[in-house]
């Protein structure tokens, strides 16, 4: 009996609830009985039990087909899935020092157990030997698809390549997985060990409500009675619009930005210079002669030629408007008589400002109508009315923190559906930013499985009984993750592997951004924008105010996006050695394309956790911009149709888009829903940044 069996046989080992059947409703993690010391041994049985399956489908006598090779590997690693959801939530979203140690062996050694898998030989073998034939196996669209997408994965993660090749192509792999944790881990601990307490005299121009925020932020580390700025964003961009102390504004946003680059234990500069170095060699193992040709083979965009053109395209208006609009803002400085040159911790400031003279708003007047909890019934109700299903919230489901919510989710004939869970405040277990997840996916393979989906965000909580009150971004936010949300829960395909979310990263983002129009909608504002004390719905001339603003500063929020793609692209398609000094590299990249001075990255390079916490969008940051391009054409459907809820066209959203999962094609998918490609003007013109584009 091998050491891992007789781990799992102990009493131990039998009392560990991620080794046994969950008894909860809907057979759902149970949190409050779930310990750190659970998870190693519950890894070591699901890594066993996984290597155990993909052997037996490796050595199968039979000629392969697609029920023994492909099905079959679909079925395995059911307790590996189980078991990670758990631990990646909590790594994520509740974290402590014991869940991060962990967490540090478990990258290693998820990179060790998925190596000799997916460079196997003899099973690549197997699954080459279908995809030969795949056109005489008598396959269900679904099925081709499935065997396309494992062929290129195996094909993709070096299951072709010679013997010494998948050796070094392993160590990189390994290497890569403890790199990406160290750098999410360096972050989180630069963030948690910041925070700026804010005295009476320290409050000028601050809101009640960020006050309040502020004051919770303190409550939550144990500071009674204080308020406090921490460098969750939600903190950091609401303080630089709104204080009256420039002073506190530049330590505020030098903090911020200074994230991962402070030159102590948490500095990531010799991190990313290791994973820049690490990809370029596996993507040149693998034949390509950059990282960003090797990742964007397998998108939609295909070549960095691709996503530098449409980067570019946006890129040139985005930065006129920008400038035009620093000079007004420096201007505006001169008018107050103020003696300083615009710089980046000025610019959020005085852009509120500007924007009420323009357009008569600033989000202080809408942010008390824009409650958390009437923008989630908001999102609930555009669901339902698009859609057909329906949310009630559960209180007897396990979560591992008391703010997270729960909620049922049915269809419209009243049959279970899904669980949608919301995780919603910042606090300093959590890292920073929105994301979505799952803790099991939707697949109806051997019996229907419904998903369990998650929303996690970090919006400032109300103090004092007070409800948490949403920025327009912020609910903007809320409306983008609950985007994703929708397609894990209304995903309708039979394999794990192509369920919700499991689709191309620059197609990923269109669920998500697509629904961000909804939220902005006048029908939708109307109704559940009410005010927090009074219960007044948003007044008709604040919500035109409000409406005609939406396109004011978005040189700037272009800007600042574009110029973090490009970057994430010039990292990745130049050779690794010109960036191994990451700050010299990010200075010359920023005076090539012409940076305004006055506006930062979006996300600098040694807190850039999309690009280097994991691989996942590593060359693929410019994806929400590709998304967006669809986005903005896709809503154009619901316009021409009159409605922003027709059925019709909400029946091909579904069936074509969110309950599609990775079953298709996204080129086909999306013009199945809209009847044609997109156009990317579209995106120009919802920005209001084509009137800014030069003559052709």
């Amino acid at each position: 009996m091998s050491e891992t069996q007789q781990m799992a046989t102990t009493p131990e080992a039998r009392a560990n609830p991620l080794l046994e059947p969950w008894q909860t409703p809907f057979e759902t993690p149970p949190f409050t009985e779930i310990e750190p010391e659970h998870f190693l041994p519950a890894f070591e049985q699901a890594f066993a039990d996984h290597a155990a399956e993909v052997a037996a489908i490796t050595h199968d006598p039979s000629t392969p087909d697609f029920a023994n090779t492909i099905t079959a590997l679909e079925r395995s690693g059911k307790l590996l899935s189980k078991v990670s959801a758990v631990f990646y939530d909590l790594v994520s979203a509740h974290s402590n020092p014991a869940i991060l140690e962990i967490d540090k062996e478990v990258s290693l050694r998820m990179a060790r157990h998925w190596n000799p898998i997916m460079m196997n030989a003899v099973l690549f073998g197997r699954i080459a030997m279908l995809h030969e034939k795949r056109a005489t196996l008598g396959l269900t669209g679904e099925q081709m698809r499935l065997l396309e997408r494992t062929y290129t994965n195996f094909y993709r993660a070096g299951a072709g390549l010679d013997e010494v090749a998948k050796k070094r192509r392993a160590e990189i792999n390994e290497r890569l997985a403890q790199l990406g944790t160290s750098f999410s881990h360096h972050l989180l601990g630069d963030e948690q060990d910041w925070f700026m307490e804010l005295g009476e005299d320290d409050r000028g121009g601050l809101p009640e409500a960020f006050v309040a925020a502020a004051k919770a932020a303190a409550e939550e580390r144990g500071m009674e009675g204080k308020a406090i700025v921490t460098l969750s964003r939600s903190s950091v961009e609401p303080f630089l619009k709104s204080s009256s102390r420039r002073d506190l504004r530049e330590k505020v946003f030098k903090a911020f930005t200074a994230r991962g680059d402070n030159g102590n234990a948490n500095d990531n500069n010799a991190t990313i210079v290791e994973i820049l170095q690490l990809r370029e060699e596996a993507a040149k193992i693998m034949g390509f002669p950059t990282y960003a040709a090797y990742r964007l083979e397998d998108s939609m965009a295909k070549t960095p030629e691709a996503v530098r053109g449409l980067l570019e395209r946006v890129w040139k208006p985005a930065r006129a408007r920008a400038l035009a609009d620093r000079d007004a803002l420096q201007a505006l400085i001169a008018e107050e008589g103020g003696n300083f040159t615009l710089a980046p911790w000025d610019w959020r400031y005085y852009a509120e400002i500007l924007r009420q003279r323009r357009a008569n708003f600033d989000d202080a007047a809408i942010k008390p109508y824009l409650v958390l909890d009437h923008m989630i019934e908001a999102a609930f109700d555009c669901a339902t009315r698009l859609f057909g299903i329906t949310f009630s919230e559960r209180k007897d489901i396990p979560v591992w923190h008391p703010d997270v919510r729960v909620w049922e989710v049915r269809d419209a004939d009243g049959k279970h559906k899904a669980l949608f869970y919301g995780d919603y405040f910042a606090r300093s277990s959590k890292r920073s930013g929105a994301w979505m997840t799952s803790l099991r996916d939707q697949q109806k393979l051997d019996v229907e499985i419904a998903p369990l989906i998650i929303n996690v965000c970090n919006f400032a909580k109300g103090s004092g009984g007070q409800p948490s009150l949403l920025s327009p971004d912020d609910a903007r936010t809320l409306f983008h993750e609950f985007g994703h949300g929708l397609h894990g829960m209304l995903s309708n395909v039979t394999y794990p592997s192509l369920s919700g979310t499991s689709v191309f990263t620059d197609f990923v983002e269109l669920p998500s951004q697509l629904y961000e129009h909804w939220q902005e909608q006048p029908q939708v504002l109307r109704q559940f924008a009410k005010h927090y004390q009074t219960g007044e719905p948003l007044p008709d001339d604040l919500l035109q105010r409000f409406l005609a603003a939406r396109k004011f500063n978005q040189g700037f929020a272009t800007v600042e996006f574009v110029s973090s793609a490009l970057i994430d692209l010039e990292f990745h398609t130049q050779p690794a050695e010109a960036s191994r000094d990451v700050g010299a590299f990010e200075k010359a990249e920023l005076e090539k394309i012409g940076m305004p001075a006055e506006i930062a990255l979006r996300h600098r390079p040694t807190q850039f956790g999309h690009i280097f916490s994991g691989d996942h969008y590593a060359s693929g940051y410019y994806s929400y911009m590709w998304s967006e391009v669809m986005d903005a054409d896709a809503f154009g459907a619901f316009e021409e149709a009159g409605d922003i809820f027709d059925p019709a066209t909400a029946k091909r959203l579904h069936d074509d888009i969110y309950s599609s999962g990775g079953s298709r094609e996204p080129e086909e998918a999306y013009v199945a829903f809209r009847g044609r490609e997109p156009e990317a003007d579209a995106l120009l013109q919802r920005r209001g940044l084509l009137e800014t584009t030069p003559a052709a």
